[in-house]
């Protein structure tokens, strides 16, 4: 028997840049994602009042979880996390905002803080009930750990009453609306017991039925907020009696009936640990916001080479794409697109790949950063997509506005962005770490060589950092508030340049890794691009430390005009690279070279032989 050997077809350009992009196993971790919000029911709608839009968004949460073959392991998994909110979030953001808080924050902190099958979470994984978290106050937002709702042991009863002790105690912004149906929460409260003060810890807690708040709930509506709708509100409890096992965690609690012992343990540990998803809930944002930024502008792109305008006087119309006034922001978007997403895939890897406690608290830090630069850069982004696509992307069909006011919210959620660049700037101030320090010295180099620009950009860090020190060792250290203020402006712009440095250093990997050819080549454009326009930003610094000379700064504005019209020749190849489906792009009718046959109307004088309309 003769057997014929055939070699399997190499991988396209845009298959590599898709690699790169969303990972080297995109198809295994992303093809689920990608079909699913192919099918009907997560085709984009026409119209509907925000409460119908909601009412979806829960509908489709219910489809979703019978696609599933496992809610709990999709909770387990921070890759599937995060890959859900990259395809979801352009699709539908109400979706994708109760999605991640049922996946990761409730079912994802049962799991981790329970041993498997001390609890039944059939009514969860089944959405029989929709699970919440309320950690949040009104009066205590990024210090959570001083949040005021209480959890009183009762040793008469063996359990505990759940409490809001004033108004500035309420839950903020929990989806605990009567949309979706029954609801249980996580609620993160301070544990009291014979007197004794044991830390924040969470409460599992029915709130709902499918109608109406349980006695001991009280629940309002917040005024409506910009973005998609999300039946976000105040949440309450009047003395509200918990069972013993209402409380997570193995051996919380334990003792005879009637008496209360807490585990091991401080007390920063348990916080931590209590709101230990929220570090997966920072990944999948940043996932958000890139997929969001992606789906964006690959719709500006396709918009603008297939929107006509009038060229030279009795020359044909050319697409507006032509223009370096519009293909130009395009051009820097996408390189500023793509680190974006290799920033996201590098915190996701140091993340998960930490072995001990000094690499999680690293890992961390790289996490919270890239979160807070990915959302801003992605408001950026779209926000850029959005004007070059003008009229036509204010309104709601075309798919830019939900997301434009959507990435707001992933700006503040799961942590404050300026307080996550005011926590790293905090750490890396006087972190005794030889390592982070640029072993770089003043000279001269070539502005074609990604390693020397990333020397520049961690000259840029470096610089920032120590400006924030001097400052700060001006100020008496009595007056801790004082050094802070003296040093947050610069300590904050040198996170800004960590983050440009870690994105860089992505970059330089992410080429590393490609084979010689074309997608190689088409990602080295886009890196050196986004290194020399942010060493163009800081060039007066780099020219004062001599870093850069006086002709290197003045060839800067040319070498970015020369990579800008690079990078936006092979515009529609790098879009195509998002592997954004077909039918998404469908929904939207700018991205399609028809996109005026969405405003035809048949009953027009065009449709009747030029007669009068009816």
């Amino acid at each position: 028997m003769t057997v014929t050997l055939t070699d399997s077809a190499p991988p396209s350009t845009a298959d590599l840049l898709t690699g790169v992009l969303l990972g080297p196993e995109f198809r295994r971790e992303h093809g689920f994602w990608q079909r699913l919000i192919s099918t009907e029911p997560f085709r984009r709608p026409a119209g509907g009042t925000p409460e119908e839009r909601l009412e979806l968004a829960y509908d489709r949460l219910r489809i979703l979880n019978r696609s599933l073959d496992s809610g709990a392991r999709l909770a387990a998994d921070l890759r599937a996390l995060a890959a859900l909110h990259a395809w979801l979030g352009p699709v539908d953001p109400a979706l994708t905002t109760v999605a991640g808080i049922h996946y990761n924050l409730f079912l994802g902190s049962l799991l981790d803080h329970d041993r498997a099958g001390r609890r039944d979470l059939s009514d969860y994984l089944s959405m029989r009930r929709i699970g919440t978290y309320l950690c949040t106050e009104v009066a205590h937002g990024n210090n959570a750990a001083a949040m005021e709702t209480t959890a009183t042991y009762d040793g008469e009863r063996d359990g505990f009453v759940l409490h809001t002790p004033n108004a500035g105690a309420q839950k903020f912004m929990p989806n605990t609306g009567p949309a979706g149906g029954a609801k249980s929460g996580l609620v993160a409260a301070r544990l009291l017991a014979d007197g004794t003060d044991h830390g924040v810890r969470l409460f599992l807690v029915r709130l709902t039925d499918d109608v109406r708040p349980l006695p001991g709930v009280r629940v309002r509506q917040l005024p409506a907020r910009m973005g998609s709708p999300v039946d976000h509100c105040l949440t309450s409890f009047d003395q509200l009696f918990l069972a013993r096992d209402a409380l997570l965690g193995d051996g919380e609690g334990a003792g005879a009936q009637g008496e209360f012992r807490t585990g091991p343990g401080d007390r920063r540990r348990r916080f931590l640990t209590t709101i230990g998803r929220v570090t997966p809930g920072r990944i999948s944002m940043s996932a958000c916001a890139a997929g969001s930024a992606r789906a964006t502008l690959a719709v500006a792109v396709r918009y603008g080479g297939h929107r006509l305008v009038s060229g030279s006087r009795g020359t044909p119309k050319v697409p507006v794409n032509a223009y370096r006034t519009h293909h130009g922001p395009l051009a820097s978007a996408m390189a500023t697109v793509f680190a974006m997403s290799l920033l996201h895939l590098r915190a996701q890897d140091r993340w998960e790949s930490c072995t001990d406690e000094s690499g999680r608290t690293e890992a961390g830090t790289l996490v919270d950063v890239a979160k807070a630069w990915i959302t801003w850069r992605a408001r950026e982004v779209i926000v850029q997509s959005r004007e070059r696509c003008g009229a036509q992307a204010l309104l709601e069909n075309n798919g830019m506005t939900e997301l434009v006011t959507g990435v707001e919210g992933a700006i503040t959620a799961e942590g404050d962005n300026i307080a996550l660049y005011a926590k790293a700037a905090a750490d890396m101030l006087f972190a005794a770490d030889p390592g982070r320090e640029s072993t770089a010295v003043p000279g001269p180099g070539d502005l074609s060589d990604p390693r020397f620009l990333r020397t520049l950009l961690a000259a840029v860090r470096d610089t920032w950092f120590a400006r924030a020190r001097a400052r700060a060792l001006r100020v008496p250290d009595a007056d801790a508030l004082g050094r802070w203020n003296a040093a947050s402006g610069p300590a904050l712009r040198g996170v800004e340049a960590f983050a440009y440095l870690q994105a860089a250093e992505a970059f330089s990997d992410a080429r590393s890794a490609l084979p010689e050819g074309a997608a190689k080549e088409r990602l080295g454009e886009l890196e050196r691009l986004f290194a020399v326009e942010w060493v163009a930003r800081n060039s007066g610094d780099l020219l004062a430390a001599g870093f850069l000379s006086r002709d290197q700064v003045e060839s800067l504005a040319e070498t970015a005009e020369e990579l800008v019209a690079t990078v936006a020749a092979h515009a529609q190849e790098l879009a195509g690279s998002f592997a954004l489906p077909a039918e998404l792009l469908a929904d939207w009718p700018i991205a399609g070279p028809g996109y005026a046959d969405a405003y035809d109307d048949p009953r027009a004088s065009w449709h009747a032989g030029g007669g009068e309309a009816r």
